[in-house]
């Protein structure tokens, strides 16, 4: 782990403790404690949205004809999302784990880096289009759609949704224009006289896999709208875990906490686990649908703890997964 990773980290769990602390441990831990072992029907309903994640990830493997299952995208979108929630390394750790684990199964490595990257832009954008939908529950809620507001109201959520889509825009457009290649030409340009051939070929055949997947508009839009009712779907957790501890809100109350608390979880890519973070945002929003600030603290902590019960075994596999396929290269190296 990186020097800055450990201040962020350090520096998250200070701010998770510091939030948790300052607004009674024991009110926080009862509103938890209600819901009891109903946080296992919690785990069981998330895998919902995770095979809605796979399957946008799955959609893609066609189009470059790749030796690979929903199974395996089901398997690599688990074992990178615990890898997301548990890793001390923030979000970034997550689609190199999907990487790794597609490849170890036996598909071509740039396919699975222009299937990871494609899906991964595409959920970003899903992701962005949710966010504005908890925006605009949001100002309704907050009073502002008010006489002589509506225009007001109308261009700031304008003004809002083209900052969220910029940075996934220029994402994009960097892929469509040669993003692995060019990176690589630049790197070999500033490393001296080491031959990067190789890997710049790799490196070319992985934009080439990006552009065929784009240009598979059919199966493009089938990935952004399976990653957009993923996000939906996980809308009935937060109404499951809300029930369970005795403090339930409508449908609408949910989607405004999960959209924007997994907004603000996402700003926060760098600090692992947004710690912290993830509990001052849901802090923020509880006002707007009535919740005190101890259940939204367990609302937050019932997450990580669907997070544990999910992401421990998938890390378990992530380690057999790595161990059985450095023992697979060894056994091909020693037949050499």
């Amino acid at each position: 782990m990186t020097r800055s990773a450990t201040w962020l980290l350090t520096a998250g769990a200070l701010l998770f403790a510091g939030v948790l602390v300052s607004h009674g441990l024991g009110q926080v831990f009862a509103a938890l404690a209600a819901a009891g072992w109903g946080l296992t029907l919690v785990a069981a309903f998330h895998l919902l949205p995770l095979v809605l994640d796979a399957a946008a990830i799955c959609v893609l493997f066609n189009v470059v004809l790749a030796r690979a299952s929903w199974r395996d995208a089901l398997l690599a979108r688990w074992a990178g999302e615990s890898a997301n929630s548990l890793m001390p390394v923030g979000q970034v750790a997550g689609p190199v784990v999907m990487v790794r684990s597609l490849s170890h199964r036996g598909m071509p490595m740039q396919d699975a880096v222009a299937a990871i990257t494609v899906s991964t832009t595409l959920q970003g954008l899903a992701q962005i289009i949710f966010a504005l939908v908890g925006v605009a529950l949001l100002a309704t809620r907050a009073g502002l759609a008010v006489r002589g507001a509506h225009s007001a109201v109308s261009t700031s959520l304008l003004v809002g949704g083209i900052l969220l889509v910029v940075p996934v825009t220029l994402f994009y457009l960097v892929q469509r224009r040669g993003l692995f290649s060019k990176s690589m030409r630049a790197i070999a340009r500033l490393s001296g006289k080491r031959d990067w051939s190789q890997l710049t070929s790799r490196a070319e055949a992985i934009d080439l896999a990006v552009e065929k997947m784009y240009g598979e508009g059919g199966r493009t839009l089938a990935s952004f709208t399976l990653s957009l009712a993923g996000w939906l779907v996980g809308t009935g957790e937060v109404y499951l875990i809300l029930k369970l501890i005795g403090a339930p809100v409508g449908w609408a109350g949910a989607l405004l906490l999960e959209s924007l608390g997994q907004a603000i979880r996402g700003a926060a890519f760098a600090v692992p686990g947004a710690l912290g973070v993830q509990e001052g945002g849901y802090l923020l929003l509880a006002p707007f649908v009535g919740l005190q600030a101890d259940t939204a603290l367990a609302l937050s902590l019932a997450k990580r703890a669907r997070e544990i019960l999910l992401g421990l075994p998938g890390l378990l596999y992530l380690y057999v997964s790595e161990r059985g396929w450095r023992r697979r290269v060894t056994c091909a190296t020693a037949r050499e």
